[in-house]
């Protein structure tokens, strides 16, 4: 029996991109690992700790926009925060 693929990113130790979760996900962040896109790596991983995206955080995927599923909100901890898909693909999450 074959197993139907997943488009969804996981690495080795089986982390995924907070980007690429479905709504409802649960889970907790690894580590913040930024690529190129957009602002530096370096401002994008600043800009994520401000907002509260830490290393064993709990988060859970609340609401996807209507439009490419953009922006996503999401509970950290007891915050809720809204933010751009490419953002959130810097954020690992198990």
């Amino acid at each position: 029996m074959t197993l139907p693929e997943t488009t969804l990113s996981v690495t080795a130790d089986h982390h995924l991109r907070l980007g690429e979760a479905p709504r409802g996900f649960v889970g907790t962040i690894v580590a913040l690992h930024p690529d190129g896109a957009g602002p530096t790596p370096h401002e994008l991983e600043q800009y994520l700790l401000e907002m509260g995206f830490t290393e064993g955080a709990r988060v859970e995927i609340l609401h996807q926009g209507a439009i490419k599923r953009d922006p996503i909100a999401v509970r950290v901890d007891n915050i809720t925060i809204a933010v751009r898909r490419r953002e959130a693909m810097a954020v690992l999450v198990k």
